[in-house]
Parts: C-alpha cells; structure tokens; sequence
C-alpha cells in the first residue's frame, strides 16, 4: 500500500503535475477530474510522473479513464463504494480504494484500503465535521484494512496521527504542510 495518498483538486491544487513530481517514492497520486474537458491529457501527464517516480496513479470515480490511460487503480467515492468487489474481480491487478464518510462506511465494501474523512478542520468545500485523532482511530479500527486519513492533514496533524499509534498511513488533500 502507498504510505501517502495526494489528492488533486482542480480549484486548491491548480498545478498537481508541480506536487506530483515532489512526492516520495511509493506515494500515490489520486487524480480527481471533476468532468474537466482535459481530464485524460491531465491523467496522461500525471501517469507519466508516476512512473518516472515510482508513484502510484489512482483515478477518482472515472473507470474508463483509468482503462483507458493504463492507470494503477482507481478511488470510488462512498455512493459506488459497493462496487468495488465488482471493480477489483474486472482489474486484480489495480489498487482500488473507497471513500468513508461514516462508521459503517468503513465497515463495509471490498476495497484494498479506506479513506476515511473528515479528519482535522479543512477548506474543502466538501469537508464536513472534523473527526479528530481519536474518532478517526475508532474508524480506522472499524474498518479492519488499510486507511487513510484525509482532510486538514499538514505536518503539524500528521504528527498527532502518527502519535496515536493506530495510524501509519496519510492522505495529504492539497498537500498544504
């Protein structure tokens, strides 16, 4: 598993080939297009920045552009989280992770690893309340696979993860440290 998942974000990371290039080696990267009309130049690009770097490339929802550009997997939003069985049994070889925004979100579902939000307070737009270092270690224990936390992740947070000794595993949205 990636010990760092990167979280693209048109609007907050305008530039991710810029961040991608920065990541440590065995990270990934989990393109979020949003419909964006240069969505597969995009991927394209990113793909190719993963595998100079040894990176992993995750597609956010679009599995006919993680076929298409030969991506490394795929990241399901919670409403399609069901399919990720269905999605893993079609592309063994493919990473495939899945959105948790709830308890039994993180219970369920058949993907490789969880990511399990809202962590810390964040900017996103979508980012609900802040769960905080022991609520997210009750989910990450819940889930009984790998997670991920993501949402106001920076240095500082991390660390009060790290510290709890349930978490190993970050995923950084906007890699804002």
């Amino acid at each position: 598993m990636p010990a760092l998942l990167f979280f693209t974000d048109p609007r907050r990371t305008p530039d991710p080939e810029a961040i991608a290039a920065g990541l440590p080696r065995g990270s990934a990267i989990v393109y979020r297009h949003f419909g964006a009309p240069d969505a597969e130049a995009q991927a394209r690009r990113l793909r190719d920045i993963a595998r100079s770097r040894g990176l992993k490339l995750l597609i956010g929802l679009d599995i006919p552009l993680a076929i298409q550009i030969g991506a490394d997997g795929v990241h399901l939003p919670e409403r399609i989280a069901h399919r990720a069985g269905a999605v893993k049994r079609a592309h063994p070889q493919w990473l495939v992770t899945s959105a948790a925004h709830s308890l039994a979100a993180a219970r369920r579902g058949e993907a490789d690893a969880v990511v399990i939000s809202v962590a810390f307070p964040s900017k996103s737009a979508s980012a609900g309340a802040a769960l905080g270092p022991i609520r997210l270690a009750a989910r990450v224990r819940a889930a009984g696979r790998p997670a991920y936390a993501l949402g106001g992740i920076n240095s500082k947070t991390a660390r009060r993860l790290l510290d709890t000794g349930l978490i190993g595993l970050a995923a950084v949205d906007g890699l804002r440290t």
